[in-house]
């Protein structure tokens, strides 16, 4: 099987006891799905020194792809939110272990059925230096879910549900109206709905919103050259403490290999999806640690239900027999993952625990592939380089693996990031690869946020149509009874195992290699917040 470069590894259980309170655990907690009356309890969560007290504290990032765009609003890929979300803030936010808290609303509400308040907090600027208004939540939020308003933004469907926002008359606070019940909505403003300042976004250049930013966060835009880095100044007049890093730089290397060398040479600070091979060569090092975490992230192999040989169930179904995920898992994370069963993980709201993967049974898959009439089938894996943990192994583990079935040829096509991520959310499937890996990210821990874009019929991302698994999923988003919805959603849990849309393969782990100078902990939605960082 290729892709099993193991060297020097070491295993998950011996990466535990080595690292202790790295917290890498096979579980997420479950989290809110949204409350109807909620009051700002706190701020943000970490503690800085004053004003007086700041430092010199530059700190470099590096990531395995560079941001796509500094729009806010117009990506959907988790390398540009680790650098924008420095800028741009949403109403509400998470902490690092997923709990929903206040940032610039400071109450929320259900005012009724397809309608809440947001009341929305009194002193955050602008990096322009203007106020922030109303009128600018309830802008941003328009310029997400409505198509005349500035752009048709890649996001609407991570705000599913909601029609729009207006000014209440007469208040500091901003109505977000939905259509139907919307029983996650406070969920969602979580985890999406950065707030930009609508003056700023209306007198400036689509290209220009592109390459530079404004927003109320404590970083501010410094320098962006494209392709290279993103230079980011800690923004003195924040409405909290001021950050104790004083500039924050993000870089990429796509090679994890040479991510790790950088940091180990000093280069830079924090590098994302450190390989198992090199695990104890970064906990070992003088200056170096590892920071670890199960993420909200699931891998997987989408089959594009409306080309041949993937518009067969038992087509697709014989897909997931021909991979042993044990195997890879062993061989090529190193124990760096779980085997999925289903589009929704563990901890989520919707997960069905009755479910389990598929076994690897060739001959089951061997006979399937001739029931399904498509013997003989050529077909070719898309995958990303260095997006994700070991992309291009496991995609090489899939493709051999399938290879060796008798009645189908398999090949592997590696592709950058960005151009196949354009095809994938362009909102038109038949740009898509008929077959390839991806992985999906969902930071609000329920089903509905993997369900609906990647799978219903008007998905974003959507690989798949199926109108029972629409319906389930329809009912599951107007239901307000919570343990009814969450059956509808284990019922398209169930479906989806299977009709298999997808070859399910692994829950990703969040592996980063850090500088010992840098005191900082790694959250489950892969956010890397440097306002949490702070000087060793």
């Amino acid at each position: 099987m290729a892709g099993t470069d193991e060297q020097n590894s070491t295993s998950r259980r011996t990466f535990l006891t080595g690292v202790g309170g790295a917290a890498v655990t096979t579980a997420l907690a479950g989290c809110q799905g949204g409350g109807d009356t909620t009051t700002d309890t706190t701020t943000q969560g970490t503690t800085q020194g004053t004003t007086n007290e700041l430092q010199d504290f530059p700190v470099t990032i590096t990531q395995g792809q560079m941001p796509t765009t500094l729009d806010p609003q117009d990506h959907r890929s988790t390398p540009t939110d680790n650098v924008v979300l420095h800028t741009y803030e949403g109403l509400l936010s998470r902490s690092r272990t997923g709990q929903m808290q206040a940032q610039l609303a400071t109450d929320w509400e259900r005012m009724e059925d397809g309608r809440v308040r947001f009341q929305i907090r009194d002193g955050p600027t602008f990096h322009s230096g203007n106020d922030l208004t109303p009128g600018d939540v309830a802008y941003s939020i328009n310029r997400i879910v409505k198509p005349d308003v500035g752009i048709n933004s890649p996001q609407s469907d991570q705000l599913a549900g909601v029609t729009g926002a207006e000014v209440v008359d007469g208040e500091r606070a901003v109505d977000v109206m939905s259509s139907g019940l919307n029983p996650i909505v406070f969920s969602l403003f979580a985890t999406y709905g950065d707030v930009m300042e609508q003056a700023w976004v209306e007198e400036n250049s689509t290209d220009y919103i592109a390459t530079h930013m404004n927003g109320t966060g404590p970083f501010e835009f410094s320098d962006y050259e494209q392709g290279v880095n993103v230079v980011l100044e800690r923004y003195n007049d924040y409405w909290q403490e001021p950050a104790a890093v004083s500039e924050l730089t993000f870089n990429a290397a796509k090679e994890s290999s040479t991510r790790v060398n950088q940091l180990i040479a000093g280069e830079t600070d924090v590098v994302v999806n450190v390989p198992p091979q090199d695990i104890a060569r970064v906990q070992n090092g003088e200056n170096t640690r590892i920071d670890a975490v199960s993420s909200s992230r699931v891998i997987y192999n989408a089959m594009r239900y409306d080309v041949e040989p993937f518009d067969s169930p038992q087509f697709r179904q014989a897909m997931n027999y021909a991979v042993d995920m044990q195997a890879i898992i062993q061989s090529v994370l190193d124990t760096f993952g779980d085997a999925t069963s289903q589009p929704t993980l563990e901890g989520f709201v919707g997960f069905n625990e009755e479910l389990t993967p598929y076994p690897h049974d060739p001959a089951q898959a061997e006979q399937l592939v001739e029931d399904s009439g498509y013997a003989g089938a050529e077909i070719e894996l898309h995958t990303p380089v260095g997006r994700y943990l070991k992309d291009v192994e496991i995609a090489q583990a899939v493709v051999n693996q399938i290879d060796e079935l008798p009645n189908v040829s398999a090949t592997l096509n590696q592709r950058e990031f960005a151009s196949l991520a354009g095809e994938l959310t362009d909102g038109d499937i038949t740009t898509s690869p008929h077959w390839y890996l991806i992985g999906w990210g969902n930071a609000t821990f329920d089903a509905s946020q993997t369900l609906v874009p990647l799978l219903t019929s008007n998905g974003a991302l959507t690989s798949y149509k199926n109108d029972e698994f629409d319906s389930l999923v329809e009912q599951a988003q107007s239901e307000s009874d919570p343990a009814q919805r969450k059956q509808y959603l284990e019922d398209a849990n169930a479906h989806a195992n299977e009709q298999a849309p997808w070859i399910f393969l692994n829950r990703q782990y969040s592996v980063y290699g850090v500088s010992q100078r840098v005191s900082w902990r790694a959250r489950r939605d892969e956010r890397i917040d440097a306002y949490a960082m702070s000087q060793t």
